[in-house]
């Protein structure tokens, strides 16, 4: 049996401090993080939530390096993204960070097999064979690897694009609603090969998602609200997530109501 490392004994693998991201001047000004500060430990699964509007895509945007914050630091690993410049990003972005989104980004013309390695063939780098096995049985997909995206189901194509996330074996894959373009049932073998990545593999998640039940696959769950983190949910069922969620909507509505 693996032995369980205790979270607050884990590395740090990504960190936000301080975060603010701006968009507009003036009156127009949008402040859509507003001081965001959050560690994400190395092997968890993280879940980043919250209401329409309260900055977690722009978080999560931001950690993987697609984005640039108005202010405060983001780092992977020991690095400073802020101090990187345009190829030491694109590099960092290539072989340290795997992205998994909810339209796929699949390349039609490519079968499965080439979509997973694309990034490595990219870099000139080929796959570890027993690593790509691995990935392969995980997902699910050895009889699938010839076949383009057009000749595969929406739950299929994803478990593609999580094949690709991982083969490289990236310090920390970030996935925004992964499951959103999915029925339940996909949705669920998505989230499960997501799951056993972290618990088996020992890889780091963040996801952004908006459904209780994908949440509840995670270890941790962040919630924000107005752009800020506001609380805090560990060992998640979906039971749990949906009521720390009912409040915050609840509070949303009483915040808007005295804004009128």
């Amino acid at each position: 049996m693996t032995e369980t490392v205790p979270s607050h004994s884990r590395e740090v693998a990504a960190r936000a401090a301080d975060l603010v991201k701006t968009y507009g001047k003036g009156a127009a000004q949008v402040r859509a993080l507003d001081g965001v500060s959050l560690d994400v430990r190395a092997g968890e699964y993280t879940a980043v939530m919250g209401p329409s509007g309260s900055g977690k895509s722009t978080l999560m945007h931001c950690m993987a390096a697609l984005d640039t914050p108005t202010s405060g630091t983001v780092t992977i690993g020991d690095s400073d993204l802020g101090e990187l410049k345009d190829k030491t990003l694109t590099l960092l972005r290539r072989d340290r960070v795997g992205f998994v989104f909810q339209a796929f980004n699949l390349v039609p013309t490519l079968t499965a097999r080439e979509n997973i390695v694309l990034p490595l063939s990219i870099a000139g780098a080929t796959p570890d064979p027993e690593w790509f096995a691995t990935v392969i049985d995980a997902v699910g997909l050895a009889d699938r690897l010839d076949h383009r995206p057009n000749e595969m189901s929406g739950g299929q194509q994803q478990r593609v694009a999580c094949a690709r996330a991982l083969v490289s074996r990236p310090e920390i894959v970030f996935a925004d609603e992964p499951t959103g373009n999915l029925d339940s049932t996909s949705g669920a073998e998505v989230l499960a090969f997501l799951r056993r990545s972290v618990s088996e593999f020992g890889q780091t998640i963040v996801m952004v998602t908006h459904d209780p039940v994908a949440a509840s696959y995670t270890d941790r769950v962040v919630f924000l609200a107005d752009g800020r983190v506001v609380d805090e949910l560990r060992d998640p069922t979906a039971e749990t997530v949906l009521e720390h969620m009912t409040a915050l909507q609840a509070l949303a509505g009483q915040n808007a109501g005295q804004d009128l």
